[in-house]
């Protein structure tokens, strides 16, 4: 009998700690048009403390809806757009005519010298938001079955890979872009003939277990370094585990040591956009202001298209 009661409770135990630990269903929303339904994350944080007013994901925000056959004229550090020209006509200029272009801009605008502007390109041929909002409530659940924070798989889904399989430049595969070292250290199979990154449930597992096994723990250990309070469901502080999933917690690590921060909050990360170090480059900076205009117009798409729209803990 007690034999029986030990396995009874061993059983228990088992089938308790496999479920996930934390419950985001206040965060999650139904979204019901004509005969399909998906559950994604709301986007409710990005209005309670501003960020959708903030100038670079609002700048971001154009970019992804713009055409490739276009381009927008800003300032570097600020995103400040100045006006839209088309892309034919920039690229018909010479190296020397768009420098001096560009040198009369910041002459004319009083900027200092060493600032930059860009001419960034539209990039609605990548952002393919319709082809990849099926795959978010599949995103969400798989996370959540996993016991770590859906925000990360939707946040990552809107702009690793949308709605394509392409590898990287350097290597990267799947629709969470894992590298193939990344990926075998996680447990997927990668090799000539096998590349589990292709299968969404198996890359969505890796993906889930770099956030929760890596990133996360790293981020506590760089803002614990700086006597940092955080709470994990905090905007900030998921945009903070998402610079450290693209650009590795050693560099991370390098611009909080030069920003030298005394509290956790939006302007850590707006002094992140700011800031260099090692390889924490321009593209490091832009990977959160990708992340939060990606939620803008997901947030617009789905509440100008869709029939119905409810809470999961109301349900």
């Amino acid at each position: 009998m007690r034999l029986s009661l030990l396995t009874f409770f061993s059983v228990i135990s088992l089938y308790f700690s496999a479920q996930p630990l934390n419950n985001w269903n206040d965060q999650k929303i139904v979204v019901t048009r004509e005969s399909n339904v998906n559950t994604i994350m709301h986007a409710e944080d990005l209005f309670k403390d501003r960020w959708d007013v903030l100038a670079q994901p609002q700048f971001w925000k154009q970019i992804m809806l713009l055409s490739p056959d276009s381009c927008i004229v800003n300032v570097g550090n600020t995103r400040q757009v100045l006006f839209k020209m088309s892309n034919k006509e920039w690229q018909a200029q010479t190296e020397i005519q768009k420098t001096a272009f560009k040198d009369s801009l910041k002459s004319s605008l009083n900027l200092p010298v060493e600032s930059t502007i860009n001419v960034t390109v539209g990039k609605s041929d990548f952002y393919k938001f319709r082809e990849v909002y099926p795959s978010l409530s599949k995103g969400v659940e798989e996370f959540e079955k996993n016991g770590v924070d859906p925000w990360y798989a939707q946040a990552i889904l809107l702009i690793e890979s949308p709605g394509q399989l392409k590898k990287s430049s350097v290597g990267a595969y799947g629709a969470f872009q894992l590298m193939p070292d990344v990926a075998r250290w996680l447990g997927l199979t990668v090799n000539d003939k096998v590349d589990e990154r292709k299968n969404f449930e198996r890359s969505a597992f890796a993906a889930s277990k770099l956030i929760s096994r890596i990133c996360i723990p790293e981020s506590k250990r760089i803002l614990t370094r700086y006597n940092i309070a955080y709470n994990e469901n905090d905007l900030w502080f998921r945009l903070f585990v998402l610079h450290v999933y693209h650009a590795g917690s050693v560099n991370v690590a390098a611009v909080i040591n030069k920003i030298q921060p005394t509290q956790g909050s939006q302007q850590l990360i707006l002094d992140m956009w700011q800031n260099k170090a090692a390889k924490f480059g321009n593209g490091s900076q832009n990977y959160t202001q990708l992340a939060l205009a990606a939620q803008l117009i997901l947030h617009e798409m789905v509440y100008e298209q869709c029939d119905e729209i409810s809470s999961v803990a109301s349900r």
